[in-house]
């Protein structure tokens, strides 16, 4: 069986309902669930509550930022989650966004790729030794010692990253990469900058997952899929100028420029208007059921080793969108 994940972000879906779809994602028989740290809940919350009704199903993070918990916070958390799970959990770290960081939760964003190196390195020592100190670059801890045992000293740490100074960083440190809207030609992009970081630090690029989440509407009609995949792309257009850059470098540089422009001037649904089908076609799963599961495998054969379908709901039937990409993507 091909290997596959499944995760939640912007579903519409409150914590209870992930937790009953992560249960059909076991039944179903996805390897991984992933929950993104947004506004959809507490995720290291929902994957506790996931813990407890699955058995096999690993469980991640899609990503926990290193600016919005403290570097010893998300170490007790994944400790926590991974206990609850016996051994399933995943700790994907990322450094989000200046806009959500500051303006969403009034907090510094500076120093980021520094940051993830420190955070990383208090993960790991205080989940192998039960005790951390830590002088780093940006992040100094006096003292902090976890009061239970994990259930395991090294917990799979996986980094989101879009562009090449971040995929090195997750070559040289992590377990895996996560990346989000790729086109086809991602997955052999960070993989070779994933090799460059690997080599530096004399590790098997090869040991290094290339994952990527994949934003997914299922239709019975392919044009009606795209169109609820609109707003969504409009708003990571507009507001994050992370993802503006990732899609303008994708090769749809005019078309973001434009999103970007309706957002600014508050025009949503003339943002949501401008984003083209051929964008949507390029970064996303939007389709019926079988022109999904095509594109999952072309995927797979550009070099991305862990595809992650990740449902999108929206609209008064959020919960029936989510289970029919869940079901049509299955393996």
């Amino acid at each position: 069986m091909r290997r596959i994940g499944v995760a939640f972000s912007n579903t519409g879906l409150t914590p209870t309902e992930i937790v009953e779809c992560v249960r059909l994602a076991e039944e179903l028989g996805y390897e991984s669930a992933w929950m993104a740290e947004g506004h959809a809940g507490d995720h290291f919350a929902v994957l506790s509550a996931c813990a407890a009704v699955t058995t096999r199903i690993r469980l991640g993070t899609s990503i926990s930022s290193v600016f919005v918990r403290s570097a010893p916070t998300i170490a007790m958390a994944a400790a926590t989650v991974d206990q609850l799970s016996a051994g399933r959990f995943i700790l994907g770290l990322g450094s989000s966004h200046r806009v959500q960081v500051e303006g969403e939760h009034g907090l510094a964003f500076g120093r980021a790729i520094p940051r993830v190196r420190d955070t990383v390195a208090i993960v790991r020592a205080l989940l192998r030794d039960g005790v951390v100190s830590h002088k780093g670059e940006v992040i100094q801890i006096e003292r902090f010692d976890l009061w239970f045992a994990p259930a395991r000293r090294e917990i799979p740490i996986y980094l989101a990253a879009l562009f090449p100074t971040m995929l090195q960083v997750a070559g040289e440190l992590a377990q895996g990469v996560i990346l989000t809207y790729p086109t086809l030609e991602a997955g052999r992009r960070a993989a070779h900058n994933v090799a460059i970081g690997a080599r530096r630090a004399n590790r098997r690029p090869e040991d290094v997952e290339i994952a990527s989440l994949l934003p997914c509407q299922v239709a019975d009609d392919g044009a009606e899929a795209r169109e609820r995949l609109r707003p969504g792309l409009a708003f990571y257009v507009g507001f994050f100028p992370r993802y503006n850059r990732l899609l303008a470098e994708a090769g749809f540089a005019d078309a973001v420029a434009q999103v970007k422009a309706a957002w600014g001037r508050g025009d949503r649904d003339q943002a949501a208007r401008l984003v083209p089908a051929e964008l949507i076609d390029a970064v996303t799963l939007a389709g019926t059921p079988a022109e999904c599961r095509g594109k999952i495998e072309r995927y797979r054969a550009s070099g991305i080793t862990l595809p992650i379908v990740s449902p999108r709901g929206g609209g008064s039937d959020a919960k029936a969108r989510v289970l029919a990409a869940l079901r049509a993507c299955a393996p």
